[in-house]
């Protein structure tokens, strides 16, 4: 049997609002993640890897970063018919913006009826992981279903912020709860719930016919309206994203998966990149992550003005940086970030442009693009006086604005 015909779209339209402030000025997709990365390379990296070229990326709010980020990365051949593309909201329905997810694939319709494909992958845009997709749509074909979910394990906490699966042994939905606040269980273990990742492989007809409106409340999200109809049609099936292969990847990274949906999971997700043994590696050239390149040159570490000797240890440095004769320990260092000498990073997230001054103290920080940290400067070691002016996370991390202006 020949291969499906797949179209991949990729919703990157969300506010990200529990990302203030980085999402200030930018679309959550378009945030900068591991120094060098946004995060929507990582979706994107997965279908370029499985060798699904047919993308179209939908955004809305604040997307002028990500597609410029996109136009000037995602280049695939024309000579093939292949590509990715932004396509951004286009009122194509009549004078509104996207209602949500499923209400944005509505009005995009004709992205579908020109390509005509067989099957159809919705995938979010905000996620960190490895996959590879053509697995879920092997098992999708396999089962017949009109969705496939893909699904994995997280704590009862966790669950609040998804969507939960009930599954019978055969793989079929039977139930569906969207965020709810008593989700139910796994069946034989009490403290996890089966929770859905927000990708999903449909048949093409299948997405038409639920999209398209046909009742006086139309069905606007994937997760709160799509999902819960198609199961109470009986064409929805869960796939275990745990039993996703990899090429180069350990059985410690396999299911890996993180929604950096806020400030601490932002953060927690970068450092997991800078573990002794990461536990999620960006060394697998089997699998890359692919990404823009700037013309920068390598990273440089050396001795200060005055001969002070440097130290790193446990940090990424990206291409551009230049540590002078200063110490940083667990940080994660963007490109084109100098930090002069006597200056301590510590457990923090500089992104590129950071000048940070002599003798600055930083502490679980996120700096923000080209911000100028005077020299001496304190931050992240007195959680008052930090309150004052920057924002902080629940687990006290520290987040200094894109333009803000630091006092000593």
């Amino acid at each position: 049997m020949a291969d499906p015909k797949v179209l991949v779209i990729v919703l990157a339209g969300g506010e990200g609002k529990r990302l203030l402030p980085l999402t200030n000025d930018r679309a959550k997709p378009a945030v900068p993640f591991g120094g060098t990365y946004r995060i929507i390379d990582f979706a994107l990296s997965n279908f370029a890897n499985s060798r699904y070229l047919k993308i179209v990326v939908l955004t809305q709010y604040k997307s002028h970063s990500l597609d410029r980020h996109i136009s000037q990365t995602w280049r695939f051949s024309d000579l093939l018919d292949n590509y990715v593309t932004t396509v951004p909201a286009q009122m194509r329905r009549g004078p509104r913006w996207f209602q949500g997810s499923a209400d944005a694939i509505y009005q995009n319709l004709n992205l579908i009826n020109d390509e005509r494909p067989d099957i159809v992958c919705v995938f979010g845009a905000d996620h960190i992981y490895r996959m590879d997709p053509r697995q879920m749509v092997d098992h999708h074909v396999a089962s017949g279903a009109g969705v496939t979910v893909a699904a994995i394990p997280v704590s009862k906490q966790e669950a609040l912020e998804f969507g939960v699966i009930e599954s019978d042994d055969g793989g079929k939905i039977i139930e569906f709860h969207e965020k709810s606040s008593n989700p139910p269980t796994m069946p034989g273990d009490d403290s996890r719930c089966l929770a859905s990742m927000g990708n999903y492989v449909f048949d093409t007809q299948t997405l038409i016919d639920i999209v398209t409106p046909n009742q006086e409340h139309p069905l606007t999200d994937m997760g709160g309206d799509v999902i819960p109809a198609l199961t109470k049609q009986g064409v929805a099936y869960v796939y275990d994203f745990s039993k996703n292969i990899v090429p180069g990847q350990d059985e410690r990274e396999r299911g890996y998966w993180r929604d950096v949906g806020s400030i601490d999971a932002y953060y927690e997700a970068n450092m997991d990149l800078i573990a002794p043994v990461p536990v999620f590696n960006l060394y697998n050239d089997h699998w890359p992550v692919f990404t823009h390149r700037k013309a920068l040159p390598p990273a440089k570490v050396s001795r200060g003005v005055a001969g002070e000797p440097s130290f790193v240890d446990g940090s990424l440095l990206s291409q551009g940086s230049i540590v002078s004769g200063s110490h940083v320990e667990r940080s994660i260092i963007s490109p084109s970030v100098f930090i002069d000498h006597d200056a301590h990073v510590i457990d923090s997230i500089l992104m590129e442009g950071v000048h940070v001054g002599a003798g600055a103290r930083l502490r679980r920080c996120i700096v923000d693009k080209n911000v100028v940290v005077p020299n001496w400067a304190n931050i992240g070691h007195d959680p008052a006086q930090d309150a004052k002016h920057y924002t902080i996370s629940t687990n006290g991390i520290v987040v200094v604005s894109k333009g803000q202006i630091i006092q000593r």
